[in-house]
């Protein structure tokens, strides 16, 4: 079983809050998101394993029993080009849960017309497969959010 921790400090939110339907109705798998704290901040990962995806807005790390979390930071952020993140890992590392990945300000993102709000998705999973999903409530980086068998 894996459990997938925060990335970030804020309030959880759930998916079905998230204001993109790709993400709101799970298209992309369960989980939950996060409205940040409202200053700059690191998003760590929230598993022990491998960055197999990386950009300047979102990164997937797959742990060891071959589970993809993917983090998102904001909604349509891609539209930044990069702008305002810094990557502080490289695609193929091997990271710890907590380990910071992307410095990003979720107040510039919402200077520039973009919601910082933060799906957390376990990626080609089933709804079922996930247990303990938090969807409120402030959350500390770390905090559990849910659990995947």
């Amino acid at each position: 079983m894996t459990t997938v921790t925060s990335p970030l400090a804020g309030r959880a939110i759930g998916l079905a809050a998230v204001p993109d339907p790709v993400f709101s109705g799970a298209m992309v798998g369960p989980g939950t998101a996060i409205d940040p704290a409202r200053e700059p901040s690191e998003a760590v990962s929230p598993v022990d394993g491998v960055v197999v995806s990386l950009h300047p807005h979102a990164y997937v790390v797959v742990d060891a029993e071959g589970h993809g979390v993917l983090v998102h930071l904001g909604i349509d952020t891609v539209q930044l080009n990069g702008e305002g993140f810094e990557l502080l890992v490289n695609k193929g590392d091997t990271v710890t849960r907590g380990q910071a990945m992307v410095r990003w300000n979720p107040v510039a993102v919402e200077e520039a017309g973009k919601s910082p709000i933060c799906p957390i998705v376990a990626l080609e999973a089933t709804a079922d497969a996930l247990g303990e999903v938090v969807e409120s409530g402030e959350v500390k980086v770390g905090d559990s959010l849910f659990s995947w068998q």
